[in-house]
């Protein structure tokens, strides 16, 4: 009987675990702006663009800054599958290939959502993805008329 259990714990916890990586990975992001720049919606094709360094300057000429959380946070996994539609680690690998071509400037990478967030108050033009939380004191996005992506 201790044998035929161990398996159907196993099983269980792969399970349970399974649940919450999905979870996490399913959670609400905002997208966030600095009030120079960035307007107050724009369209799922349009944050692509931006966030992807394709864009380099907001309509009234401010210079686009990229503000991410680490691929590391779930946050910053999320943002990977959601908006590039990679991994974390892909992510990265894009974004080093932009750089070192000398075709966007590298965004800023955080560890936590109040870090972002200040660093996109103090930065004219800047944009950038956190979780949904009550704590939000940025200017939303809308994209494609949602709070939320």
């Amino acid at each position: 009987m201790k044998n035929i259990l161990t398996p159907i714990v196993i099983i269980a916890l792969i399970i349970f675990i399974g649940t919450g990586i999905i979870l996490a990975q399913s959670q609400n992001l905002v997208v966030i702006s600095n009030s120079k720049g960035a307007p107050p919606e724009i369209t799922l094709t349009e944050l692509v663009t931006v966030m992807k360094g394709e864009k380099q300057r907001w309509a009234d000429g401010t210079r686009i800054s990229v503000a991410l959380m680490k691929s590391s946070t779930p946050a910053g996994e999320t943002t990977s599958k959601k908006i590039y539609g990679m991994s974390g680690d892909e992510m990265n690998k894009f974004w080093l290939a932009l750089v070192f071509q000398g075709k966007a400037k590298a965004p800023v990478f955080f560890n936590t959502a109040s870090e972002l967030e200040a660093y996109i108050s103090q930065t004219p033009g800047a944009i950038g993805i956190i979780e949904e939380s009550p704590d939000i004191k940025s200017k939303p996005v809308m994209v494609d008329g949602k709070k939320f992506l």
